[in-house]
């Protein structure tokens, strides 16, 4: 082979990986920059205007919570899923717990709540409602499903929780997101990682796991990993057999085993 041809094809070679590099860089920066998008799916408030609403007022956003009110003191605080408009898992439980006053946070972006979602914004609104709730019903389980279990295992971690009960938890975000892009930097570019495993071991609370046999999101190994961070005597795992990640809620077990975790 020619000289002439060799340089030829050094050069392309060289042309190639450049712009495979380019191409690389320019997705981790799409990443970088929409990635809350990837994480994030607001939904509208199903219920309308005849449930009870409460607002809290949070630094530049206004954050809508679905309410039941009901006195006594026993509270029930929910966390929904990142694409779950929380407001229609009221009537359910309006009917399974009627002895609980219902406090289900709406995200800043979900519901009709303003701002716009992110790890640090979603638990600040989280210990805000807490302490309003607390003020007046000094028992309350805390209870959040698949993103809501990283919010509520923070909260729980932080705050007097009398039960927590976490619904297809998972032991961190990065984790799930490592496995869904191996091919990008996740550690670096990951903004908001919900490092449940970090709050796990200061949990002290009567605690339940919740996890669905398929759950096609969230891997079964993620919850386990999870799980083993609580202390001994702390959790309790429970599977739901023959349901998926989205189908959980189907279940008769679901609400009786939700009633048994607080």
């Amino acid at each position: 082979m020619s000289p002439t041809k060799v340089s030829r094809m050094s050069r392309t070679l060289v042309s190639i990986v450049v712009i495979v590099a380019v191409v690389y860089l320019a997705l981790c920066a799409a990443l970088l920059v929409f990635q809350r998008a990837l994480i994030y799916f607001p939904q509208p408030r199903a219920l309308g205007t005849s449930e009870a609403l409460l607002t809290l007022s949070v630094d530049d956003a206004q954050v809508l919570v679905t309410v039941r009110a009901h006195e006594g003191p026993n509270a029930l605080i929910y966390f929904g899923g990142n694409a779950e408009d929380v407001s229609r898992s009221l009537p359910e439980f309006s009917q399974e717990f009627p002895d609980h006053a219902l406090y289900l946070l709406h995200y800043r972006g979900y519901g009709g709540s303003s701002g716009s979602p992110s790890e640090e914004a979603i638990a600040r609104d989280a210990m805000t409602l807490f302490d309003l709730v607390y003020a007046t019903h000094p028992h309350i389980a805390v209870v959040g499903r698949s993103l809501g279990s990283g919010v509520a295992v923070r909260l729980a971690s932080l705050r007097p929780a009398a039960r927590l009960v976490l619904i297809t938890p998972y032991n961190s975000l990065e984790e799930l997101a490592t496995r869904q892009y191996p091919m990008f930097p996740v550690k670096w570019l990951l903004k908001d990682k919900f490092e449940s495993w970090k709050y796990a071991a200061h949990i002290t609370v009567p605690t339940l796991l919740i996890a669905a046999q398929n759950d096609e999101v969230i891997p079964r190994a993620s919850t386990e990993r999870l799980y083993a961070h609580f202390a001994n005597g702390v959790a309790a795992l429970k599977v739901i057999p023959g349901v998926g990640h989205n189908s959980i809620g189907e279940s008769p077990d679901y609400l009786k085993l939700l009633g048994d975790g607080l």
